[in-house]
C-alpha cells in the first residue's frame, strides 16, 4: 500500500509505473489529495482531503476472463465494504455501470483504464464529503452518519478486492455478476441512458450480458446491448 500526500491522478501515475515496469501486481496507491482527478468519458472528480482517491494495478494473463469484468470486481468489493462502514445500509445499491447508491444519492465512482497489459482500477468515496452536482444527488459516508477514515476504509476495501478477485480470475464473471445482480437496481427497474455519442434510450433492465454489459429492452420490443453510457433510474 502506497500513499502520497498529493498526486494529478493515482490512476495515471499506476499507468505511468506499470508501464515501466516500477510496481507490482496488485499494489494500491493512495493519494490523500488528486489535482487532476478524473471520472468516466473525461470528467473532472473534484478531490478534496478527506475522501478516498485510490488505484490498484492488474496484469492481465492469457486466460484471463474479459477485463472489463473488472468493474464489477470492484463494485462488489466496494459495496460490501460501505455496507460494513455504515449504521443503515438499506438503502445502498449499485448502479450500473460504475456507481454506488445510497439513497438514489452517488457516493463513489469507479474508474477503468488500460495500458498494455495492464488494467488501473480507480475507487473514490465521498468518505467526508461530497461535491454538489449538477445532474444528480450525492451523499458521503460522514453524512450518512459513518465516522471512518480514508485510509482504513481502503485497508478493508483491499482485502474484499483481493478475495473477489481471486473469484473472478479462477471461476469467472458468472459469481461476480450474480453477485452484482444482488446489490443492484432489480431486472425490471426503469431506466433511461445516454450513450457516448448523445443519443438517449429508455426501456427496462433486462440484466448482464457475459461481458457484463447492460441489457436494456426498450417499448418496441427490440433488446439493446449497453457496453457505455449513463444511466438514471427513472
Amino acid at each position: 500500500m502506497l500513499t502520497v500526500p498529493a498526486t494529478g491522478s493515482t490512476n495515471a501515475d499506476l499507468l505511468t509505473l506499470a508501464r515501466d515496469g516500477a510496481v507490482e501486481d496488485g499494489v494500491w496507491l493512495r493519494a490523500e489529495q488528486q489535482t487532476a482527478g478524473r471520472g468516466r468519458q473525461g470528467r473532472a472528480w473534484q478531490s478534496p482531503p478527506g475522501n478516498l482517491y485510490a488505484s490498484t494495478v492488474v496484469r492481465l494473463l492469457p486466460h484471463d476472463p474479459r477485463a472489463a469484468g473488472l468493474a464489477l470486481v470492484a463494485a462488489v468489493a466496494l459495496e460490501e465494504a460501505v455496507r460494513g462502514a455504515l449504521p443503515d445500509a438499506s438503502n445502498l445499491q449499485l448502479k450500473w455501470p460504475n456507481d454506488l447508491l445510497l439513497g438514489g444519492a452517488k457516493l463513489s465512482g469507479i474508474l477503468l483504464e488500460r495500458g498494455g497489459e495492464h488494467v488501473v482500477v480507480g475507487i473514490g468515496v465521498n468518505v467526508a464529503h461530497h461535491p454538489e452536482l449538477p445532474d444528480r444527488p450525492t451523499t458521503s459516508l460522514r453524512a450518512a452518519g459513518a465516522a471512518v477514515d480514508a485510509a482504513v476504509f481502503l485497508d478493508d476495501l483491499a482485502q474484499r478486492f483481493a478475495r473477489w478477485f481471486e473469484t473472478w480470475r479462477g471461476q469467472g464473471i458468472a459469481p461476480i455478476a450474480a453477485q452484482w445482480g444482488e446489490r443492484a437496481h432489480p431486472v425490471g427497474t426503469t431506466l433511461s441512458v445516454r450513450l457516448p455519442d448523445g443519443a438517449a434510450l429508455a426501456g427496462r433492465f433486462a440484466g448482464l450480458d457475459a461481458s457484463g454489459a447492460l441489457l436494456l429492452d426498450l417499448a418496441d420490443g427490440t433488446r439493446h446491448v449497453i457496453h457505455a453510457g449513463d444511466v438514471f433510474l427513472v
